[in-house]
């Protein structure tokens, strides 16, 4: 007797669990809100902008609330809910309200009024049913910025002519008529040579200021040994 009603408990809890994930799995909709399935006052607006928040995927309900015998609902192709005609149905039509419908299918669904023209007066609704309730986003473009390039690194020149080869200084010999003269230029001095002109020579021990400095010089020794 235990055994069996544990196993009735254990079976319980299985169902239970499976009808709270359905449950949670499934979204109730109201179509037009307070609003329900009727003739708007501006027109098809309303049901657009009713749908453009909220997300439909499959084994989602929508609730078409309406009087029986004053609306109905019918699924159309999009060229039957463009044009507003019945002459492409997708199933029947429901004239009992309220109207309940199971979305089965994943893509785009189109529902109309056809009865007179409340269609044409925006009694019409266009909804996008996904598999799951959060569809994949694409992955964003990369913002990363490639590497810059290495900064160049300019090669070393060298001279062709360095200074330690550089030429030396010239000279050269120009006869004038007072003798010879320098002329200095670009690279150096430069020497003349002028017939007639002797340069004079530079001084030499043998001088006459330098032998009578060095007889000076004697004296002052012979009289320093004397005294």
């Amino acid at each position: 007797m235990e055994r069996n009603m544990r196993m009735v408990l254990a079976l319980f809890g299985v169902v239970a669990a499976v009808m709270l994930q359905c449950a949670a799995a499934q979204t109730v909709h109201v179509v037009g809100g307070t609003l329900g399935w009727t003739i708007p006052q501006n027109g098809a607006e309303a049901y657009v902008s009713w749908a453009s928040d909220k997300t439909f995927v499959v084994g989602d309900t929508l609730i078409f609330n309406f009087a029986t015998n004053a609306h109905d609902v019918l699924q159309v192709t999009k060229d039957s809910y463009d044009a507003c005609t019945d002459t492409n149905p997708i199933g029947n039509a429901i004239t009992t309200g309220p109207a309940n419908i199971t979305l089965t299918s994943v893509g785009d669904h189109y529902y109309i009024c056809t009865y007179g023209r409340h269609c044409a007066s925006g009694q019409k609704l266009t909804i996008t049913v996904s598999a799951t309730g959060t569809p994949g986003a694409a992955p964003p473009p990369s913002t990363t910025a490639a590497p810059p390039p290495p900064p160049s690194t300019p090669s070393p020149t060298s001279s062709t002519t360095p200074e330690a080869c550089a030429p030396e200084p010239s000279a050269s010999t120009t006869p004038t008529a007072n003798g010879p003269s320098t002329t200095p230029t670009a690279n150096g001095p430069t020497t003349s040579t002028t017939p007639g002109q002797v340069p004079p020579p530079p001084p030499d021990s043998s001088s006459p200021s330098v032998s009578g400095g060095f007889f000076v010089t004697i004296l002052s020794i012979a009289m320093a040994a004397l005294f």
